[in-house]
């Protein structure tokens, strides 16, 4: 299935300048959102891993499902102050503002190895944030997966380990 051409673009959202890929349309298609969680399940076949990990939201669109069809448990990354347990938290820059994302102190064995899995590698400070997250909870980070990756925006750089992704732009 043509996940690419599913994918509209808005121009000047959230703010002008940027061009949104809004996944929307897959979503809401049945057979293209299965479709995308194959193509990330063909992309994660490549790596032994414990759990999988993604942030809210669109990480748990993509990640929650994988996890289920692969037999392996889920570790939510939320927005600070979201999660009822003891947390650890890091602050990081995204294209247009700041944020604060979390997880529990307990989310991994120690030294389990974690599949991170989020729908868009933009600028890369969310998925950095989520690499520091998981090794500060003494976890090894498997690969880092997304469906899109806006290449030109250099997110990549900075990760190191393995980076995978459905769709370039």
């Amino acid at each position: 299935m043509d996940l690419r051409s599913a994918i509209r673009d808005i121009p000047d959202f959230p703010e002008k300048g940027i061009l949104f890929r809004d996944i929307t349309p897959v979503l809401k298609d049945g057979k293209l959102l299965s479709a995308a969680i194959d193509q990330i399940a063909q992309l994660a076949a490549k790596y032994e891993f414990d759990v999988i990990a993604g942030p809210e939201s669109r990480g748990f669109i993509f990640g929650v499902p994988l996890a289920v069809k692969l037999g392996k448990g889920f570790v939510p990354i939320r927005k600070f102050g979201k999660l009822p347990h003891s947390t650890i938290s890091k602050s990081y820059e995204l294209e247009y503002g700041s944020a604060t994302i979390e997880i529990h102190t307990d989310a991994f064995e120690p030294g389990a190895k974690v599949l991170v899995v989020d729908d868009l590698l933009a600028t890369g400070g969310t998925a950095r944030a989520i690499l520091d997250l998981v090794r500060e909870a003494r976890a090894e980070v498997a690969a880092s997966l997304f469906l899109i990756e806006l290449s030109g925006l250099g997110g990549r750089k900075g990760l190191g380990g393995n980076v995978e992704s459905v769709i370039t732009y």
